[in-house]
Parts: C-alpha cells; structure tokens; sequence
C-alpha cells in the first residue's frame, strides 16, 4: 500500500510498505479515507524529535472496517469509525480511570502509545492507505453511515478532543473570559469548545493574519503578539486579566518579536495574563528530548518557568495530552446534531500523492495551509 514515509528532516515521500494485516484476535483493519497532516507531526518533519527514518506518518485517522479479529464484537465490517490518536487497552488502571491517553500496556516502559509517532509504540500511522486498530472494540468510534460531515468527524481523531481538553484542564466554564496562545488547529479548536463550554469572551493570541481571520469568525477576539506583550494586551483589555489561560503552542514557541524561539514563552505569559487564583490548560505539547533545542537546558526538556509568580497568584496548572476517549463520544453527538462544526479549520482536503507539498507547506504557514486532509 502506500503511504507517506518520514526520510530526514523537512522530507517525506509516499512510497508502498507492506500492508498491515490482523495481528491480534482484538485487532480490525480500517480502509483510511482521510488522515489529517497534525501539527505534532511538524515536530517529527522538522527533525525536532528523535524520529528516524522510516516512520509511517498519520495520527488523525477515519475510515471504513474492512476487516475484524475473531474476538471483535461492537465494531462491523462496512463501519465508518474514527480512532483516537491514542493507542490505548481500555482495561489498565489509567483507562479505567479514563486516562486513556496514559495507557500502561500498549507501549512498554511508558504511559501512553499512539499511531505514527516517535516513541509512541509500534503502531504505523494512518497517513496511508489501510491502518491496523488493536484493541478495537474500545479504540474505534463508530459513526453515522454515509459520507456527510467527513471533514467535522475526521477533526474527532486529534484536534477537536485536544482542544476541549484544554478547556477542561483549564476548568473553562460559563461566564468566564478565556485566553488562548496559538491560533494553529489545537488553538482554534480550544476556542471553538471555550465557546462551546459557555464562556463569555475568548482572546486568541498568534502572529498570522489568516489565523488571527480565523478566530475572529467564531467570535474570538483576535490579539497579534507582534504588535506588543500578548500580555499586557489582554489585561489592558479585559481590566485585569482572564479567568483561565490555554497554552496551544507548546515547546516551539516565540517571543514577542516573533523572530527567536523561547520554550518557555507561552507558559510565562500566561502566568501574566490569568487573572490570581485562575487556572492554566496546557494541551500543548512539551518534550523530554528536543534535538533541535537552542540550548542544552531546552534540548532536554528543561524550561526557566515564572514558578514563583505562578505560586504568588494562586494560579492552578493542567498539562499532558489529550484523553481523546474522554471526549470523542460527545462530540460526536454535538457534530451530529448540528450543534458544533469545526471543520471551519480545514483548508484544504489533497490526495495522498500531494502529501509532500501538503507538508511543505503547512509547515511554512504558507496562506490557506491552516489544517489539512490527506485523502488515500
């Protein structure tokens, strides 16, 4: 089959690899008819990770059953599912518990596996023709028949999900004012679901004009941090500061003038702009290893953050990434009621073929390369 196969930093090509086949009674295989490019795939692209080559790219994946193992019993052939991004058993404490995103089985020695990702387990991605799903009956979200709203549910696998969860890190709840760093996918999902989850006003601060466009059309107040302190900003607008703070750029941060890049960026200016005794969500993601980090501290992992203004304003922290489980389901159900659309962030929908310009691109912020969809 083909799929599209990380070569070194800043290349990829789709190129044929074996087929995936049934591995384990529990397993189904889906015939993939979207896989969105992530922007935690751009950490990979850009060699920021430790990621050799060879990786099949593709944690945002949709499809149809094509298969199933002997031991499979909610999920059908001819099903239209979705699959979290995470890899997970659905039996260990942490996915009892609901923490799927923190699995204790499917990735030795680490809590946590996903498909297509370095260190996430043996699990090829979906960025391909066909995808094996271990552990189906829990991993699989079965969807409406048909072909409507392909877009909105493809957005179920890893950016809708991800977004509300920094709201629910963050305990975003009604009446409150939001902030959100980053107007990437994760960014204007958590501001579509601050919405979602009744907040009052949500401001999203980024740099890129089409981004900031984007925010503004679902009602966000767009703030340009190269304008000034995002900061300062939003506490000149808001009297004060918000009630909750999202952080939807993680490691690969920039500062004010947009030009270095400053981990801690993001997590610091936060702790300026929420308001005292208010709280933070960091779906954002953060590394224990960043090869490409702009000093020995950064490259492992180790950020200078504000801890004593953070513990001097009582302000409350939740990281780590998202349970998509947790969420999916309702959201689904939102899609499917016409209550929520967040396929607004989607801007193009390419074949396959086109994967390597498609990541080119995305990774350039190149104008109308906001969130993309790879079609086998």
């Amino acid at each position: 089959m083909r799929a599209v196969v990380y070569q070194e930093p800043f290349e990829v090509a789709v190129q044929e690899v074996p087929d995936p086949r049934i591995e384990d009674p529990t397993d189904v295989l889906v015939r993939i008819t979207s896989s969105a490019i992530c922007g935690s795939d751009l950490h990979m692209y850009e060699g920021r990770t430790e990621a050799e080559p060879g990786i099949v790219f593709g944690h945002e994946n949709m499809g149809v059953v094509e298969e199933i193992g002997s031991a499979v019993t909610s999920v059908s052939r001819g099903d239209r599912v979705v699959m979290p991004f995470n890899v997970a058993c659905g039996f260990c404490r942490n996915c009892q518990a609901g923490f799927t995103g923190f699995c204790l089985t499917v990735n030795p020695g680490f809590a946590g596996g996903a498909y297509g990702y370095v260190a996430m387990g043996p699990y090829r991605g979906g960025q391909a023709e066909y995808l094996r799903v271990p552990f189906a009956d829990f991993n699989c979200l079965v969807l409406p028949p048909g072909e409507e709203n392909e877009a909105d549910y493809a957005l179920l696998a890893d950016i809708f999900p991800t977004g509300y969860h920094g709201c629910e890190l963050a305990g975003v709840s009604p009446g409150d004012t939001v902030a959100v760093y980053g107007a990437g996918p994760v960014g204007l999902m958590a501001a579509y679901s601050a919405f979602l989850r009744g907040a009052s006003r949500v401001l999203v601060v980024d740099k890129v004009p089409e981004r900031l466009r984007m925010a503004e059309s679902i009602g966000a107040e767009p703030v340009d941090f190269s304008a000034g302190d995002p900061a300062e900003q939003i506490r000149d607008l808001t009297g004060g500061g918000t009630d909750k703070g999202i952080d939807a750029v993680g490691y690969q941060a920039k500062g004010h003038s947009g030009e270095g890049e400053e981990p801690a960026a993001v997590l610091n200016a936060l702790v300026y702009t929420v308001r005292a005794t208010g709280a933070l969500g960091v779906p954002g993601l953060y590394l224990s290893s960043d090869p490409g980090g702009g000093d020995e501290e950064a490259r492992q992992g180790r950020l200078v953050l504000e801890i004593g203004k953070l513990f001097e304003k009582g302000l409350r922290m939740g990281t780590g990434q998202a349970n998509v489980k947790r969420y999916n389901r309702q959201l689904r159900d939102l899609i499917a009621q016409g209550r929520a659309k967040p396929s607004f962030v989607v801007s193009n929908e390419v074949p396959l073929d086109e994967a390597a310009s498609a990541y080119d691109k995305f990774d350039r912020r190149v104008e109308g390369y906001t969130k993309v969809l790879l079609h086998p």
